[in-house]
């Protein structure tokens, strides 16, 4: 399947060149003309790189990264800027964004080849790395989850066993406590299935 770019880019021609020469290139690729536009495809498409210029109306560059840096879908895209500024203040501003790459207007298509295939090989190799630890994870909780699950549960079906055919012969003061262990281990085994759905969603987003 090919990796999808995103180009958000407010000059009509040079957003058309780039989605060219990366189409030709194999890419899967979307245009935005705005940044407002730009922030609403990588929701929805979650590209694996954006392209995006700085100056653009709408929403500008750095408010693009801002917001998809605050979002968990799209806080880990790797993001490259395109820009015509060439101050240091302003480069260290979309840094501490957490902007991966800058490329300055006029760039060459080869400078531009070159920093999506980085930023693709350095996502690869994150997401590779935590797709391992999140599958190490998921096997030590399903090796774990027939003793993690039972115990509580055994708790719960024999309490209320007692108390369901042995109530006549508990004290008053008795039945509190079975009723309490019921749901004390009660909340316990939700806990355990709620952490279970929130792992192994996890990893499905990761697929």
């Amino acid at each position: 399947m090919a990796n999808k770019i995103l180009v958000i880019e407010d000059q009509d021609s040079i957003r058309t060149n780039i989605l060219e020469l990366l189409d030709a290139e194999g890419y899967e690729v979307m245009g935005a003309e705005n940044g407002r536009v730009g922030v609403q495809l990588a929701r929805e498409f979650l590209p694996e790189v954006i392209v995006s210029d700085i100056i653009m109306p709408e929403l500008d560059g750095d408010g693009v990264l801002l917001e998809l840096r605050q979002d968990p879908a799209t806080a880990t895209i790797p993001f490259i800027f395109l820009t015509a500024k060439v101050d240091k203040s302003d480069l260290r501003q979309g840094m501490n964004l957490g902007a991966d790459d800058y490329l300055v207007k006029p760039f060459t298509q080869r400078e531009l080849l070159e920093a999506i295939s980085a930023r693709l090989g350095k996502h690869s190799q994150v997401s590779a790395h935590y797709e391992q630890k999140l599958d190490e994870l998921r096997n030590n909780i399903t090796a774990s989850l027939p003793h993690e699950f039972l115990t509580p549960l055994t708790v719960i079906l024999s309490a209320a066993e007692i108390l369901t055919l042995h109530s006549d012969k508990l004290t008053v003061a008795e039945i509190p406590k079975f009723a309490e262990r019921i749901r004390t281990s009660a909340q316990r085994l939700l806990r355990l299935i709620r952490n279970f759905f929130v792992i192994f969603s996890a990893g499905a987003r990761c697929v």
